[in-house]
This record gives C-alpha cells, structure tokens and sequence, in this order.
C-alpha cells in the first residue's frame, strides 16, 4: 500500500508543499480507516477488502484496453469468490480451498470469454492479496498479524519515501521507475524491520515473522515496480484517480499484493506441521 510514493509522479510536483500535504492528508485517512475496519474485523474488514479488490479490477481492466462492457464483467466474475471470503460464509463451513478454487475459476472464466490471459491474471491480482488477508485476519491473534502485514508495507513505503528523498544515488530501476533508488530501498527495508521488532518485543510477534519482514519488505518494493511497469507498458501515469493525490486504488496497494500471500503462509505455517 504505497502511502508517499515519490516515484510515482515527478520530482518537481512532489516538491510542491501542497501536493506534498495532499498526499499525507490522504495517506493518513487511508491508514485511519484501514486500521478501523482491522480493529472491528468480520464485516467491516471484508467490505473493504471487497471494495478495494472491486475498485482494483476496474484498473486493471484499464491497464489492459479493456472496454467498459469487459470491465464490469470481470468485476461480476471476481464477485463470486469474493462474497465466499464474508465472515458469513464459514458458518455454511465452505472450505478456504473451495474459496481459493473459485477465483482461479473466475481466471479461467474470464479468459474463456474475453481470449486474454493477462486480462484474467487481474481477478488473481485482486482478489489473492484479499482472501490472504480474511485469513490472517480470523486467526486468535490476527488484529496483530494482520497489522503486521499491513504495517510493514507502510513502514517500507514511508522509508523509501523519505530516504530516496533525502539522500538520492544510484537508481533502483530507472527503466521502469525512474526516481527509485537504492538509499530508498534500504530505508524502506530498515523502517519495515525496526517496525517488526517492535511488535515482537511489545507485542509478541512471533520470530519468523520477524526474521522475514525485511524480505517481505523487498518484496513490497518489487510489487511496487510491477505495477509501475504494468502503467508503463499502458503509457498512463497512474492507474486511476479515485484518490487525492495518490491516484488509483492499484497505486496504493501494489506492495501489498505479493507480501499478503507470503504474510498469510507464514502466519498458518505452524498449522502445517500440527
């Protein structure tokens, strides 16, 4: 989730003090409302998650020269398993794997219809960061782990932010991203961590979880240059403009589309080897 993200617009407006404040204003809001919706969980927690994965497709669909008609049905399509992930469906004892099943579903769905693979790729893309996270999210402790995962990509992105900022150098990808730099990546990487040790010295974070966070962080930060390719090969700036000063609903929550998969094995690993 990409808070104050300077690679995705030029160094000039970001230079801007009001455009500058607009950004943060907005990021705090989103944090605000994401950390609401974690704390009351069950409904709450899945209507955003739902929203945003709706919201995602749409640009997607976009990214891809999708037309409206197309786009609003792999929206339908990614409804399907979306509404299996609602607190409400674990009382018909309907399995995560049936879940999971269905939003591959949906990509077959979607590409049977529509002849484009990287069309259906999108309902994986959205709708797998989503079903990670109701997981996490159900465990006993998942306000902590679920604020973990969350948390971490904030940390990363706000690190990045900041110290590319400050101290620039050489840079990260600049075919792709062309601000990015490695003094960002490494700040985002030490903030990320230090936020985790926290938690586990606080908190109770367990220590693989911990240990991991860096490389999750990296991870973060590679979600980040995909989509920023996925706008490049599209020739647009942003994926949307649905939010002040950050742009699409993608441009936010590129990091956490690959760490909430990862975040969510870790967290069930124990539950492997009972």
């Amino acid at each position: 989730m990409s808070l104050t993200d300077p690679e995705k617009a030029p160094d000039q407006a970001l230079r801007t003090p009001s455009n500058l404040q607009l950004r943060m204003i907005a990021s705090v809001g989103m944090i605000a409302v994401a950390s609401l919706a974690l704390t009351l969980g069950g409904i709450a927690f899945w209507v955003l998650g739902v929203v945003a994965a709706v919201f995602m497709m749409a640009e997607w669909s976009m990214l891809q020269g999708a037309d409206a008609k197309t786009k609003r049905m792999t929206q339908f399509a990614l409804s399907v398993p979306l509404a299996l992930m609602a607190p409400a469906s674990l009382i018909l004892v309907i399995h995560d794997f049936f879940t999971l099943g269905l939003l591959v579903g949906a990509a077959f769905f979607v590409v049977i219809t529509t002849r484009k693979p990287k069309l259906a790729l999108g309902t994986i893309y959205c709708g797998l960061p989503v079903f990670a996270l109701m997981i996490i999210r159900r465990q006993d402790e998942g306000i902590l782990y679920t604020l973990w995962a969350l948390s971490l990509v904030w940390a990363c992105d706000i690190g990045a932010f900041f110290t590319g900022r400050t101290l620039g150098g050489p840079k990260l990808a600049p075919v792709i991203s062309p601000n990015k730099t490695w003094s960002g990546l490494i700040g985002g990487v030490v903030l990320a961590g230090a936020v985790a040790a926290v938690l586990h010295t606080q908190y109770g974070l367990p220590m693989r979880m911990t240990l991991a966070t860096p490389l999750l962080a990296v991870l973060a930060q590679m979600g980040d240059l995909y989509e920023s390719w996925l706008k490049r090969v599209a020739g647009v700036k942003d994926s949307g403009n649905i939010l002040p000063g950050h742009g699409g609903v993608m441009d936010r929550l590129d990091g956490l589309v690959p760490v909430a998969p990862v975040a969510a094995f870790l967290v069930l690993l124990p539950h492997f080897y009972a």
